[in-house]
């Protein structure tokens, strides 16, 4: 009975020893928009990939993550891709707008998935439809530096397409003159004004010193306070130097009203290459 005991161990262990072997692969360190550990993509490539990934982001919010290993083995490529998601943490939280152009080299494999937050721009069927019009033909010409550049432009443009929330990044930039439009102009127009005031408060303080110097003076200080209401550096050069001509201007009779105003406040499967999507 022992022995029958002992030889049904054995047995057991010599049939788990194959899957305990199968370790799972290995999920790299997220440093780039671009993680190609097979060395497959040349600079100017990783670069180009790089670059569109960060203006997506700092434009939209969202994160476009490639990824490029060698095999998803044991696991299937959509096992591998969800473990990458959830570690990575791809998207802004509650929005949840990643997207994962995962590559399994010489598995022959590519998958698309999106968060929950992408699902409505890029569902299964665009996604399978990319994989299959631009990156499958390159694939199989071995240009895969070609096929992801031509597919992620197309997952860019379903992006901008879709009404995300504003990234917070893009509201720090609108206020210190990265964005365009009515911001910008808006704060370039704050800022001139209150350089105006600024040069009228300075040049009657400093009314009995030398022309050249109330100058200088005036100019400098309109120049800071354009910059500290505006944010813009346009406004500072164009308000000191509107400062420093009105302060060579000599003050009215009426220059000491403002003498007291001096305080100012201011980011598949298959055969051949196959593929799949969220």
């Amino acid at each position: 009975m022992l022995a029958r005991v002992w030889l049904l161990l054995c047995l057991s262990l010599w049939l788990a020893a194959p899957a305990a072997a199968q370790t799972l692969a290995a999920i790299p360190a997220l440093d780039s928009p671009v993680v190609d550990t097979t060395g497959t993509l040349d600079a100017a490539q990783k670069q180009q990939l790089e670059q569109q990934a960060l203006a997506l982001q700092q434009r939209k919010g969202s994160q476009l993550q490639v990824l490029m290993v060698a095999s998803t083995q044991p696991e299937t490529i959509e096992q591998y891709s969800q473990r990458v998601f959830d570690q990575w943490k791809l998207g802004r939280k509650g929005v949840d707008d990643g997207v994962l152009l995962l590559v399994a080299k010489d598995d022959r494999k590519v998958r698309i998935q999106p968060g929950y937050g992408l699902e409505g721009a890029i569902p299964d069927a665009i996604a399978n439809r990319v994989i299959q019009e631009y990156l499958v033909p390159h694939f199989r010409a071995g240009d895969f530096g070609g096929g992801i550049v031509a597919a992620t432009a197309v997952l860019v443009t379903l992006i901008d397409g879709e009404a995300l929330p504003e990234p917070v990044s893009d509201n720090r930039a609108s206020a210190r003159g990265g964005g365009g439009g009515g911001d910008w102009l808006g704060g370039l127009l704050a800022g001139l004004f209150a350089s105006f005031v600024a040069a009228s408060v300075l040049r009657a303080m400093f009314s009995r010193v030398p022309a050249g110097v109330r100058g200088l003076l005036t100019g400098a200080g309109s120049g800071v306070v354009a910059l500290l209401f505006s944010g813009l550096w346009l406004a500072a050069v164009v308000g000191g130097i509107g400062g420093l001509v009105f302060g060579l201007i000599p003050a009215s009779s009426g220059r000491g009203r403002y003498a007291r105003h001096r305080d100012w406040g201011g980011w598949g499967g298959g055969g051949g290459w196959g593929g799949g999507s969220s």
